[in-house]
């Protein structure tokens, strides 16, 4: 096989910081009708599927950088058995330099996973497990089309417990029709009463061409009031907060209670925030080395016949602009509850960030909406329920 590398140890020169790896399994039992990630519900591709991604890897292990995280997302990466998983972290450990201590992270969905499977996960190496709950509320995860129960969800958190897994994360979605603010509640103090290190809770959003989009423009239901769904994400940052979880991210909490608030943060989703390179193996995963942006082709079908032919899987790739840097530094770094780094921006760019800014830090300032100290740039918690009409304001004055 053409052993065309995907990243050259040139492009790395510059880069001293640990990367990530992330792994896309395009499998699901069944497609949440919310859902525009990548995964097909034929599982009789599996076979040939791993032994594409087998190739990918291959293909592409000739890099510079050391990586420090692994996450295996999807689609429903639990669909795969002990074997499978651990097939593809031994895989990695062989042809990349992986870091002494990596954060491994499996990502799983009840219904699919079991305490075997989970004992297996922790022999093959994992060490982080994310279970997307979504709900403790029956009539909620009918509505997201999940295959699994409350009492399911329940049983699979204690079941992780029982493997071993000391570094769990729950999945939770706010902002959905009909939800009121006490079945939320009760949502978020069923996940604490778990005592999970991490908990993320996302608002429900429509994506263009999924089921439920199509469902909502043909009035099938009704979305959520804006203004109650920004109460319910105020009532997440207070409850949270108050309970011994530190917001990190605006969808993203650790618990800090226990004194390990960074061990618990996801070190492999900070990645994406903070502008460091990860490198995307499976169908539709992006990879990121600054300035430059790939993907890989979005279907499992293209993607195993390309590998089959020694040919890289990417789809698309780009090299970003100046302009186009400053703007997701912007719309990233005001995700983050520490913000944007002042220092690192204007060395990055070689700009004076204040002087950039200058009149939209000002208005925002006078509207309590964001604090300035000197050092970092972010959104208060008032701030954070604008986010999509504040980042835009500082996009605007980009040259």
């Amino acid at each position: 096989m053409n052993k065309t590398n995907f990243y050259t140890s040139t492009d790395y020169q510059n880069y001293n910081i640990d990367a990530g790896i992330y792994i896309h399994i395009p499998f699901c039992v069944q497609k949440c009708p919310y859902c525009d990630f990548y995964s097909i519900t034929d599982l009789s591709f599996k076979c040939q599927f791993l032994n594409a991604l087998l190739k990918e890897m291959e293909m592409v292990q000739n890099t510079a950088n050391t990586f420090d995280t692994i996450y295996v997302g999807g689609g429903t990466p639990s669909i795969l058995n002990g074997q499978e998983i651990a097939v593809i972290i031994e895989t990695l450990h062989r042809l990349f330099k992986i870091h002494s201590n990596p954060e491994i992270t499996i990502e799983v969905n009840p219904g699919t996973i079991d305490l075997k499977k989970f004992k297996q996960y922790k022999t093959a190496g994992a060490n982080r497990i994310n279970i997307g709950v979504q709900s403790f509320n029956d009539s909620n995860l009918i509505f997201l089309g999940r295959i699994h129960n409350k009492d399911d969800a329940k049983f699979v958190i204690t079941q992780a417990r029982k493997a071993g897994f000391y570094n769990i994360g729950l999945d939770l979605m706010y902002g959905l029709p009909d939800q009121t603010m006490d079945s939320w509640l009760m949502d978020l103090q069923t996940a604490i009463d778990f005592k999970p290190e991490h908990m993320s809770c996302y608002m429900l959003t429509y994506e263009n061409d999924t089921d439920l989009w199509e469902k909502m423009k043909n009035k099938a239901f009704m979305p959520l009031p804006e203004k109650q769904v920004g109460e319910q994400f105020e009532l997440t940052m207070d409850f949270l907060e108050n309970n011994g979880y530190t917001q990190y991210e605006i969808s993203n909490f650790a618990k800090s209670s226990s004194g390990n608030f960074q061990k618990n943060t996801s070190r492999h989703n900070q990645k994406y925030w903070s502008s460091t390179p990860y490198l995307g193996l499976g169908p539709s995963a992006h990879s990121y080395l600054e300035p430059k942006r790939f993907w890989n082709v979005r279907s499992v079908i293209k993607y195993i016949s390309l590998l089959n032919k020694g040919k890289r899987p990417v789809g698309e790739e780009e090299t970003l602009t100046v302009e186009q840097m400053m703007t997701e530094a912007i719309y990233l770094g005001l995700r983050k509850t520490d913000g944007i780094d002042i220092d690192a921006y204007n060395n990055k760019f070689n700009v004076m960030f204040a002087n950039q800014f200058e009149e939209v830090i000002k208005a925002l300032k006078n509207k309590e909406m964001i604090f300035m100290d000197g050092k970092r740039c972010g959104l208060t918690h008032k701030g954070m329920l604008f986010l999509d009409s504040i980042a835009p304001m500082f996009v605007d004055k980009i040259p």
